[in-house]
């Protein structure tokens, strides 16, 4: 029977073929449309999604602030500042937390490599701020280690933006850096990122050191802010509640008094930003839908016209005995292979465009928000879905009303 159908629907090709390329070429137009645009939505999501896990994955950055209520008798308006044994504290007494690093800062730090000079933003960290904040190092060097700050060693990691300046072309690993007047030893450069969220300028721009380093040459007291990692995303808000409890007993302030401590909560920020990159993708989904819709009512109307035209050929397969069933399949059967074939051969055009796009290098930041689309299995076989029911939409009415016509009435037809 399937074999009868094809030959019927290929004869049909051939006898209009303008007909058939122009509703063809609605659905490969159509499909081309829902897959660009949402693979383009998906690489926008993904890019806003790493971006922001690029400066921080799952933190919460601690820093003091001033406290907004009274707390047992003592006045608002006390300024809270954070020290490095803070830490220690919180991951002994939080067990919600799995791991930490302090941060120290400095502005306006020198370096120099011979005649190559800049200055820039130094943070002083233990070895897990690595991990914490995706600042891993390229092939041939490594982050600092736990031998590094127990020993105090003057060896720092540059970010690969600071090190092309410094180094042009040289290899930085192994080689010496003047540090604010002092020697470094270069063990590492970070692997280059997207980042689109930063605090005090981007990773690229950034010279890391070891915490007791830092202690030890500059004697900071306070820490510039605290970078903590809860074990499980889904206790973040017990964690943070906890932590206002911990660093409230200390510092002698009201655990509901969130303005006693700065936080800025990495968790809460990549949910909103999957919500926005959601949004955008169902809104794209929506427009290249419709698109698809319209080439859908088009293959109806197409169907429509067919059952027209060949009324009086149905007529006679009523006539000799052919049964409704197999008028409704023959159409039926017309209508999907157009929808399928159509969306498949669009599938395959966005699925080269795509590659095309995402192979395109590009250094420019707001443009990898653009040239930089995914096309994924669920998105093609979503559309594939939506295809197999718009042919079976788009077949299905011209189908029983091809079925339903008298064989009479139908050898009459002019």
């Amino acid at each position: 029977m399937w074999k009868i159908l094809l030959e019927e629907f290929l004869g049909d090709l051939k006898q209009q073929k303008t007909r058939a390329f122009l509703t063809i070429f609605a659905m490969v137009w159509g499909t081309i449309s829902i897959v660009l645009l949402l693979a383009f939505g998906q690489g926008l999501k993904t890019q806003i999604s790493e971006g922001l896990l690029n400066a921080g994955e799952r933190i919460f950055m601690v820093y003091g602030g001033e406290t907004s209520l009274d707390f047992e008798g003592l006045k608002k308006g006390r300024r809270i500042r954070l020290r490095e044994d803070d830490l220690d504290l919180i991951l002994r007494a939080i067990p919600e937390f799995e791991m930490g690093s302090p941060s120290y800062g400095r502005n306006g730090s020198h370096l120099k490599v011979g005649v190559n000079q800049t200055t820039t933003y130094m943070e002083a960290v233990y070895p897990v701020f690595s991990e914490l904040r995706r600042m891993f190092p390229a092939a041939g060097g490594r982050f600092i280690n736990q031998r590094d700050l127990e020993e105090k060693r003057r060896v720092l990691f540059l970010g690969d933006g600071i090190a092309k300046r410094l180094f042009e072309d040289t290899p930085p690993v192994g080689q010496t850096v003047m540090l604010d007047g002092l020697p470094f030893r270069v063990v590492g450069v970070m692997e280059s990122k997207f980042q689109d969220s930063s605090n005090n300028g981007p990773d690229e721009d950034r010279v890391i050191i070891p915490a007791s380093t830092f202690q030890t040459i500059y004697g900071n007291q306070f820490v510039q802010h605290l970078i903590v990692r809860p074990r499980d995303v889904n206790n973040a808000g017990v964690a943070k509640a906890e932590l206002y409890r911990v660093l409230g007993a200390r510092y002698k302030f009201d655990r509901d008094d969130e303005r006693a401590l700065s936080l800025w909560d990495f968790i809460e920020d990549e949910k909103i930003t999957s919500q926005i990159g959601l949004g955008i993708q169902i809104f794209l989904g929506l427009v290249g839908g419709f698109t698809l819709l319209v080439a859908g009512v088009g293959v109806a109307n197409i169907m429509y016209v067919v059952v027209r035209e060949r009324t009086r050929e149905i007529g006679i397969k009523l006539a000799v005995g052919a049964r409704r069933r197999h008028i409704v399949s023959q159409f039926m059967f017309e209508a999907i292979l157009i929808a399928v074939g159509g969306g498949l051969i669009g599938l395959g055009f966005a699925s080269l465009i795509v590659w095309g796009v995402d192979a395109i290098p590009n250094d420019d930041p707001a443009m990898q928000y653009i040239l930089n689309p995914k096309l994924s299995v669920p998105i093609a076989s979503l559309c594939v879905g939506i295809l197999m029911i718009i042919g079976l939409v788009a077949g299905l009415l011209p189908a029983r009303r091809a079925a339903q016509l008298d064989p009479v009435e139908s050898l009459r037809y002019e």
